[in-house]
């Protein structure tokens, strides 16, 4: 079994997931690669002869599989075959092979489990807002997902450790280079009271994709999303649609129309979104849904 994780680390460094997928139905031991020349890794992937050649070297790399070894060193890596993989990401689509963890990872089947996103110029209304609604959430026990972005994310990362409450930050990139570096600090609180998590090894660094890429694993480990502020064409947006491709619920907080940061949630509010004005509201709609057997 070890060996098969290791294939899939390697492999998850070199091929994107749609070229997983198609490895995995076929074969579910990752092993057939190893054994494919240049030519063959073109055709059965579907792919030039170039990116193929490329691959092929990158498969028997030995410093790649060093590298392999050593993330697994330096951090807990959970593959998609381990009985710790989130069970909630096993339904997405396009869910990712390998998460890379710092911290607590029990975290990752805590309930219940909210994510809390928005702008990354938040209002002077912001502060307000989130320890109005979250701080009752934090006090039932509710762990809170964000991305460790400037702005609303951070915000409730920090609100969650000053009220010793849990948290997963999930990044856009590796461990070694984290993204916006003004957050090492704040990385590392929470790597010490909660958990850090990426689907990018840890020697990568933040691609300009990997942001809106990474968001449907913070609203797929969540049972549900809230979006605190965002403006009309936020990119908070890209995370709203993927929780509701996900089929989760999406709870936004009003406030002055006057404010460019609130037009995204009255829009979202108009489109269907629940209109969250304190905590009760998420916690009776997230119970009775519970009761219901939704969640």
């Amino acid at each position: 079994m070890q060996r098969i994780r290791n294939r899939l680390i390697l492999l998850s460094r070199i091929m994107n997931r749609q070229m997983l997928r198609k490895l995995y139905s076929d074969d579910p031991t990752f092993e057939k690669p190893l054994h494919l020349t240049p030519s063959e890794l073109s055709r059965y992937f579907t792919i030039d002869y170039k990116n193929a050649v490329a691959i092929y070297d990158q498969l028997h790399d030995t410093t790649l599989k060093k590298f392999v070894l050593r993330d697994q060193e330096i951090s807990t890596v959970i593959t998609s075959l381990d009985k710790q993989y989130p069970e909630q990401l096993l339904h997405l689509y396009d869910a990712p092979f390998v998460l890379y963890c710092l911290g607590n990872i029990d975290l990752l089947s805590h309930r219940p489990i909210i994510s809390v996103i928005g702008t990354r110029n938040p209002s002077h209304e912001a502060m307000d807002k989130m320890e109005h609604i979250i701080s009752p959430l934090i006090e039932r026990d509710f762990c809170i997902v964000s991305g460790l972005a400037y702005g609303i994310d951070s915000l409730a990362h920090q609100i969650t450790l000053q009220q010793k409450g849990k948290t997963i930050a999930v990044l856009g990139s590796g461990f070694h280079h984290i993204y916006p570096k003004r957050n090492q600090q704040l990385c590392n609180k929470i790597i010490e009271a909660g958990l850090v998590i990426s689907e990018y090894p840890p020697d990568i660094k933040p691609k300009r994709w990997h942001f809106p890429e990474r968001n449907r694993i913070i609203s797929g480990i969540s049972m549900a999303t809230l979006v605190v502020e965002a403006t009309e064409k936020s990119g908070t947006l890209i995370t709203v649609d993927q929780a509701l491709e996900q089929g989760k619920e999406v709870y936004a907080v009003p406030g002055s129309p006057l404010l460019t940061q609130t037009v995204g949630c009255h829009k979202m509010i108009q489109d269907g979104a629940k209109l969250v004005m304190d905590a009760s509201d998420i916690l009776e709609d997230l119970e009775k849904m519970q009761n219901d057997h939704y969640i």
